[in-house]
């Protein structure tokens, strides 16, 4: 009952606190481990989360949220293919879950999976940062992406995302005439 209250006040010690109690009884729940990974966020702990969120899916696989905050957290601690992993998870569990989507689309990027990251945006609307994945993972594929180039320069406002995608794939020749 005190939690809400702690929550609200901001009074992350005394919620880790409370929480760390709940976390060490028996049958503590994932939602016990996941909110105590997140208070811990809140109060500056960053990676020492982790732990705590790999907790809350051991408790309950199908927890979709913990799924996603767990790939939030292996991408501060830089471990990319992990976090592919756990947004992979997220979104399995929650096709609707646009950030789930995303993220696994720009974790798939960078990790050189473009049929990987062409699929993750699927269902995604196209902004500027999906059509830069798209004509990115068409590029590195070979294929004809002209037609998505022609999309990502017809946005003024999404020049400067277009021209970066451009570059990464250019190969020593930006594709344009400026």
């Amino acid at each position: 009952m005190k939690l809400p209250q702690l929550l609200a006040a901001e009074d992350w010690p005394a919620a880790e606190k409370l929480l760390r109690r709940a976390a060490g009884a028996k049958g503590a729940g994932a939602q016990v481990f996941y909110n105590l990974a997140k208070v811990i966020e809140m109060s500056g702990g960053g990676a020492k989360r982790i732990a705590w969120l790999k907790k809350a899916v051991a408790a309950d696989a199908r927890y979709a949220v913990a799924w996603f905050e767990l790939g939030r957290a292996q991408i501060e601690a830089g471990d990319w293919a992990a976090a592919e992993q756990a947004f992979a998870r997220a979104l399995a569990l929650d096709p609707a879950d646009a950030d789930a989507r995303i993220n696994l689309a720009r974790l798939r990027l960078r990790l050189g999976d473009w049929m990987g990251a062409r699929a993750a945006c699927d269902r995604l609307p196209e902004t500027g940062e999906v059509l830069a994945i798209l004509y990115r993972a068409a590029c590195e594929l070979g294929e004809d992406a002209s037609d998505l180039q022609q999309r990502m320069l017809a946005d003024p406002a999404e020049r400067a995302r277009a021209l970066k995608a451009l570059t990464r794939v250019a190969k020593g020749s930006v594709p344009l005439r400026l």
